[in-house]
């Protein structure tokens, strides 16, 4: 079997990281360095809050100013060296149900196994849905272009977001649809320029900046959707409602509540950074600290790195990475 790069991959890795932000890139770092075989599958580099941030001026070490996306960049790479893999896909689904040695994750794009699991996916998530949204799941509004593209085959779609997993979810959509609406709530899409590029490029796309999803219409199956656009509200007939975007609430709706969360949706974990699943950790943003830094977040990705090394030798004690 094969990574994206066309480089063989183990059958099971010892690490797996889901999130590559600044508690997935740390957490790899750390894993890479104990020789651990590990993996960071992760919907892309500017699709979470640090790849979003236009100025970076407080990250310990960094002078100088810097795009998130850059300062992102640079810890993947120190990764990267290190013997740490990165693979884009989207984790729509895990298996950690505790029989057995490893845990499953299955993406878009392919299937991964590991002896022990980082959460990272940050805090990105929606607190609110629109109207219509909700009811109509399944019957034409989804989450997962890879997943749903092929059933509206000749058929108009919207998709709604500002994102690269938004950008990047409309042109795989063109493979299908007749027609795809990207609605951007922002003058511009917040996604490298390149992507901008091919958006604006593809005549099968029409972008449609400022212009914000009020309601998904339908009775039985979604039939239009209701805009606030900048000449006023508007209906757009349609088929699929692809939505991508995007909160501040942890986003944890791949584990289909197989974790202990707190009252307000965070994942629980102990001094170890260990949920309530031996073997499975959690770091960064999703475990809703009141401090948002990302310093923070890699601080945390680095403990719990130490400590899933900790659980795979099957010692009692976390062992420091300056004693190699």
């Amino acid at each position: 079997m094969t990574l994206s790069d066309g480089s063989k991959r183990p059958d099971v890795w010892d690490v797996l990281i889901v999130g590559g932000g600044p508690a997935g890139a740390s957490a790899a770092l750390y894993a890479a360095r104990s020789k651990l075989m590990t993996l960071v599958v992760d919907k892309g580099i500017a699709s979470g809050a640090l790849g979003m941030a236009q100025r970076i001026s407080n990250y310990p070490g960094v002078n100088e100013e810097l795009p998130g996306e850059e300062l992102i960049g640079r810890m993947r790479e120190q990764a990267r060296a290190v013997g740490a893999r990165f693979e884009q896909d989207k984790v729509i689904a895990v298996s950690l149900d505790g029989n057995g040695d490893t845990k499953r994750v299955r993406g878009t794009r392919g299937a991964y196994e590991a002896r022990s699991l980082i959460l990272a996916t940050g805090a990105l998530g929606r607190s609110h849905t629109v109207p219509g949204e909700e009811r109509l799941l399944g019957r034409g509004v989804s989450y997962c272009a890879t997943c749903d593209g092929f059933f509206f085959t000749d058929r108009d779609v919207v998709v709604a977001g500002n994102s690269e997993e938004a950008a990047e979810e409309a042109l795989f959509l063109t493979r299908y649809a007749a027609h795809v609406f990207l609605l951007s709530p922002t003058p511009e899409l917040r996604v490298p320029d390149v992507l901008q590029r091919r958006v604006r490029e593809n005549p099968a796309i029409e972008l449609r900046s400022e212009h914000r999803l009020l309601e998904v219409v339908g009775d039985n199956d979604v039939a239009a959707v209701r805009v606030a656009a900048p000449e006023g509200e508007m209906e757009q007939p349609v088929a699929g409602v692809f939505i991508y975007a995007q909160g501040n609430r942890p986003v944890t709706d791949y584990l289909t509540g197989q974790l202990e969360t707190t009252d307000s949706g965070c994942l629980s974990v102990d001094e170890f950074f260990q949920t309530n699943i031996p073997g499975v950790f959690a770091a960064g943003d999703v475990l809703c600290k009141h401090f948002k830094q990302i310093v923070i977040a890699s601080a945390e990705g680095a403990m719990a790195a130490m400590a899933a090394e900790r659980f795979l030798s099957g010692r009692e004690t976390l062992r420091p990475d300056w004693a190699k």
